[in-house]
């Protein structure tokens, strides 16, 4: 599982454009997403999408087993 922090809201409505990724509005005025990515290829994708659509990446985090079994 990763999660990706995003500058800004992205409503429901973008939750198919990152399929299988868990999307929530933070207070803070960001948007982070959480899901599975299947390999280093997959993650460059969705890092590209993001990039495509002229988001500010924050950050990108690889949630370990015990941070995954609190979600």
């Amino acid at each position: 599982m990763h999660e990706i922090r995003i500058r800004g809201h992205l409503d429901e409505r973008w939750s198919e454009w990152f399929d299988g990724f868990t999307l929530v509005q933070g207070s803070d005025g960001n948007t982070t997403l959480t899901g599975p990515v299947i390999d280093q290829a997959a993650l460059h994708g969705l890092l590209r999408r993001i990039g495509d659509l002229g988001l500010t990446l924050i950050s990108v985090n690889l949630l370990d087993e015990k941070e995954q079994s609190c979600q």
